[in-house]
């Protein structure tokens, strides 16, 4: 087989046409200075072209060094343009940096979230804590080293926080693998098991027990908004943000009807929840009319609705560890120890998910009589001020 054929030189005088230098390789131009590579193979059987790059852009001797080389490939049995287009989407893969896969994961998933995510919670442990060390990294490089010495620095001392973030990695390296990216999906697994169990302990929101809350509760006699809120909160055993946000419209005669968009959990997968009413509660609800603005039952001194932070700073001033939130637990104890509710009961009445998928496809009951009675005898027990007396409980 003639090789060689053509000179670097005399393809300055070349005017547009096939030139074949031998072995497959051919250079064609289209005029005297503009022109193009191309190697001519067998490659299973079947004749195939495979361009090697503009002329002059790749001179004579880079084209005979590319030519030998698919050459060698095919003589390996391999075919030379899918070795190539493999190792084009590999160098393409390496230039996906962890960053850019993180905002394109967290992009993909705002319609889930609250308010598109626009509280930043998802996306902020990330931003926090993974991305200034790991962001500029290629994502496909990622290994469990790498997560290790990323957050060995707040394992132990921010626990939760690490949890988050590095479940959050894993979502951003499953979504690098759904976008074709070969990826470690087990890093973040192997990370956890390099940097071990996490010493620190969770802290739970402070409450008040059981016994001192109906204290509390009567010491709430003044009639403003943040009294009232605070009683409806503990009569009702809600989260803070419902409760806060209640409408005069969600009032249906005695059932408190809670939009999904306002429960926790995933947007659009959580329902509307309905909360029995006391007759306390109602009478709180009624007292709480005389406030209301813009349909809102709480409303805030200046604009929009009451603010967590003014029902906790209200049991600050009042030397209380014990947050709005703690009165959740201080209920879901009193039913533990006081009544027989069942646990699904007990845990539905704090809007807990109970059971599987299919447990509830079948249980489809939200035991609102159940609940209202419970939440009548709790009623009951707030207003019985034969419990811990106020004095000792506010001081």
């Amino acid at each position: 087989m003639i090789r060689n054929k053509l000179t670097a030189r005399g393809l300055m005088t070349l005017n547009a046409g096939k030139y074949c230098d031998g072995a497959g390789l051919w250079l064609v131009k289209s005029d005297q200075k503009n022109g193009k590579w191309v190697l001519r193979l067998t490659v299973h059987g079947k004749r195939r072209e495979m361009g090697l790059g503009r002329w002059p852009d790749v001179n004579l001797a880079e084209a005979r060094e590319k030519s030998g080389e698919a050459r060698r490939e095919l003589r390996e049995g391999h075919d030379p343009i899918r070795q190539r287009q493999k190792r084009r989407q590999d160098a393409l893969r390496n230039l996906h940096l962890f960053r850019d896969i993180a905002r394109d994961a967290f992009e993909a998933r705002k319609a889930e979230l609250r308010d598109g995510g626009k509280a930043g919670r998802w996306f902020s442990p990330l931003e926090l804590h993974v991305l200034p060390k790991l962001g500029h990294v290629p994502v496909a490089e990622i290994t469990q080293i790498d997560l290790r010495d990323c957050f060995a620095p707040i394992w132990h001392t921010k626990a939760e926080t690490a949890r988050k973030a590095l479940t959050r990695t894993s979502i951003c390296l499953d979504h690098a693998a759904a976008l074709g990216i070969d990826v470690d999906l087990q890093a973040p697994k192997k990370a956890r098991a390099l940097l071990g169990k996490s010493k620190q302990t969770s802290t739970h929101i402070p409450a008040l027990p059981w016994q001192e809350v109906p204290g509390f509760y009567q010491s709430l006699d003044e009639g403003t908004v943040t009294h009232l809120a605070l009683r409806l909160l503990i009569l009702t055993g809600v989260r803070s943000k419902p409760l806060r946000f209640i409408r005069e419209e969600q009032i249906q005669d005695n059932i408190w009807i809670i939009p999904g968009d306002q429960m926790k959990g995933r947007k659009d997968a959580t329902t509307d929840f309905r909360v029995p009413l006391s007759a306390e509660a109602l009478n709180v609800i009624d007292k709480a009319r005389q406030h209301a603005r813009d349909g809102y039952l709480f409303p805030s001194v200046r604009k929009g609705v009451l603010s967590d932070a003014t029902m906790s700073r209200l049991m600050e001033r009042r030397g209380l560890e014990a947050r709005p939130h703690g009165f959740r637990s201080s209920l879901r104890v009193w039913l533990a120890e006081v009544t027989d509710a069942s646990h699904e009961v007990a845990e539905t009445m704090l809007g807990h998910v109970v059971g599987s998928a299919v447990v509830r496809a079948y249980r489809r009951t939200d035991f609102l009589d159940q609940r209202r009675t419970l939440l009548e005898r709790w009623a009951s027990h707030l207003a019985d001020n034969t419990n811990t007396p106020v004095n000792q409980v506010i001081k």
